[in-house]
This record gives structure tokens, C-alpha cells and sequence, in this order.
């Protein structure tokens, strides 16, 4: 049987790192818990259509997709939506109502990690 390897993108890998390293540094859980689900297999990431994350979140709340987003849906309320990758038309549709960030972004803007929810 191979040796699971994780991600071979330079990028993904930067990012766990840095997310496992914010996780201990803040004590945040979430942080850690986000690296965990992005190192495993790209077959096995967590896909959100914005219908979901419309179903799923509050008025101005922030939403943590560990995994793509897809334009599915509609968003009608104004959320933060943070994600590991976003498709083009997703992208597009949740910056009318809300606003789509990175990962990373969203990192330096809430370093505690407090009052995202995490979705998909």
C-alpha cells in the first residue's frame, strides 16, 4: 500500500502549515480543524453550493467552506464567505450580496477564529 502523502500544492501545503501554526499560536480549534479537512485527498473535499450557505448562516455572519465553493443557488443574505476555492459564477454571485474571501484573508481579519461557522 502507497504512503498517503497529503497535498502536493506548494499553496495548499503553505496554508495548512500556516492555519496548524495560527491554531496553536491562538488556540483556536477551528484553525486546526480546517487544516485537517484540507489535507486530505482532493477527491474528498468538501464541496458547498451557495444554496447551502444560504441555508446555513445568518445575517451577516461569516462562513468557513474548507473546500470549494459552487454556484448553485442563490445567496439573499449579506454573508462573509470564506473558502478555499470559489468558481468563477460563485464568486460573481455571492459578491452582489456579500463578500467572498480566502482563506487566508480571513485569517488575518479573525485570528481567534470566533463566530465563523463552518460549512459543506
Amino acid at each position: 500500500m502507497a504512503k498517503r502523502t497529503g497535498p502536493t500544492n506548494i499553496q495548499t501545503q503553505k496554508l495548512i502549515t500556516e492555519l496548524k501554526e495560527l491554531g496553536r499560536k491562538q488556540n483556536a480549534l477551528i484553525w486546526r480543524l480546517v487544516a485537517d479537512e484540507l489535507a486530505r485527498p482532493a477527491r474528498k473535499r468538501r464541496e458547498a453550493n451557495i444554496g447551502k450557505i444560504d441555508l446555513a448562516s445568518d445575517e451577516n455572519s461569516t462562513v468557513l467552506v474548507p473546500g470549494k465553493v459552487l454556484s448553485a443557488g442563490e445567496l439573499t443574505k449579506k454573508v462573509t464567505v470564506a473558502a478555499w476555492k470559489f468558481s468563477g459564477k460563485a464568486k460573481e454571485k455571492i459578491n452582489r450580496k456579500g463578500k467572498a474571501l480566502s482563506i487566508q484573508e480571513l485569517m488575518k481579519a479573525n485570528p481567534k477564529g470566533s463566530k465563523v461557522r463552518i460549512v459543506g
